[in-house]
């Protein structure tokens, strides 16, 4: 794989250990690592007994359309309507139930519903680019929106991240919450991009492309994407916070 961006910053590809899929918390090509990546030894907090054994989110605290992105609002959102499902697993296969999973993304223009984005895209009065739902009793989740467009971000020239959605996966606390990216599959723009990059394992990188699905798509409605996370293990998905 490429490493553009690499060779903008003169930095060496991150080693691959075959057992350790999660980037680095510096990376010097994302720039933004320089900043916010801890200097000192982490210090693990003791876990509480509330946190511990604290109830999972309910079915009753989600909404009917808090995951179709499309039907939020009284009209529909632009862009390309796609199907994004998956499991979510733990590092032995087995299903993670009620699990409160959140998604957020930019909308088809490539521009977040947030203040703090200045990329001089249209906003999407019909799309706000969040939703959520909790695992069924098979680890599945499943979120109808639109896919997201790619945006210029400034961490290198011509810079301009891959189309990606966030996630984010809580259990019983959230102490344990858990962010990752899903990317699409033949995105021309990987070869660019730190974040993605800063995965030292070909496979972990591989973990968080999603996987086109025919049998996901809806007839003349919608295309569908794979995205199975694992929370830990050989097979674990990359993960932003470890």
């Amino acid at each position: 794989m490429s490493r553009k961006v690499d060779e903008i910053h003169g930095v060496e590809a991150p080693a691959d250990t075959g057992d350790a899929p999660h980037p680095p918390y510096s990376y010097p090509g994302y720039e933004s690592t320089r900043l916010r990546a801890p200097k000192r030894t982490l210090t693990i907090a003791p876990r509480t007994l509330s946190e511990l054994t604290g109830p999972v989110y309910g079915h009753e605290r989600i909404g009917a359309l808090d995951n179709d992105l499309t039907r939020q609002y009284a009209g529909e959102p632009l862009g390309e309507r796609i199907i994004v499902t998956g499991r979510v697993l733990d590092g032995d296969g087995r299903p993670v139930r009620d699990g409160l999973i959140e998604l957020w993304q930019a909308n088809a223009a490539g521009r977040y519903t947030h203040a703090g984005d200045r990329h001089p895209a249209p906003l999407d009065p019909n799309f706000s680019g969040a939703g959520r739902c909790v695992t069924d009793s098979e680890g599945r989740y499943r979120f109808v929106t639109v896919k997201p467009g790619a945006y210029p971000w400034g961490n290198h020239p011509n810079a301009w991240r891959p189309a990606h959605i966030h996630f984010s996966l809580f259990g019983r606390s959230f102490r344990s919450r858990l962010v990752t990216q899903m990317y699409f599959p033949g995105d021309p723009l990987f070869h660019q991009d730190p974040i993605f990059n800063s995965i030292p394992d070909e496979r972990g990188r591989e973990r968080l492309i999603s996987s086109f699905d025919l049998g996901i798509t809806e007839p003349e409605w919608a295309l569908g994407y794979n995205f199975d996370i694992v929370l830990e293990g050989r097979d674990a998905t990359p993960m932003e916070d470890h």
